[in-house]
């Protein structure tokens, strides 16, 4: 497979036909129940949550991070995830663990999230409107 080909929508098979990319975001967040930024920074102050965030260094720059949430760009995400692989982090120790990927605005991590769920990352998810909406409810950011 060449890769050269439209975007087809996760949900079928052979014979689907070119899908845009706000059904395919509908697809794909319809098989995973999305996080809202309380919840996540909970979850990971509990330790039941790895937040992800996937933001290119720019953003991460200009905007700040998340404490303690695990940096990995797009481009290695599912090599760094994947429980199996070998060039996987310290923190990805089974398909058990609750991944919380964070992007910008919360459109890049719902395609990633789906992704790691491909991998078998069942409790994978995203941060509903990504780093600003986490930033917007006041919670904790580092420059």
């Amino acid at each position: 497979m060449s890769g050269d080909g439209p975007v087809r929508g996760q949900a079928g098979g052979a014979g689907d036909q070119p899908v845009g990319i706000d059904e395919l975001l509908e697809r794909v967040r319809g098989g995973y129940e999305r996080i809202e930024p309380k919840e996540a920074y909970d979850g990971a102050r509990a330790g039941e949550a790895l937040l992800v965030d996937i933001r290119y260094a720019a953003l991460r720059e200009r905007d700040g991070l998340i404490p303690g949430a695990l940096v990995v760009e797009r481009n290695e995400l599912e090599w760094r995830l994947d429980p199996q692989g070998s060039h996987r982090v310290p923190e990805a120790t089974s398909h058990e663990v609750r991944v919380v990927v964070i992007c910008n605005e919360g459109y890049a991590s719902s395609l990633a999230a789906a992704s790691l769920h491909g991998l078998g990352l069942g409790r994978a998810t995203d941060l509903v409107g990504g780093f600003q909406a986490w930033k917007a409810a006041g919670l904790p950011v580092t420059s």
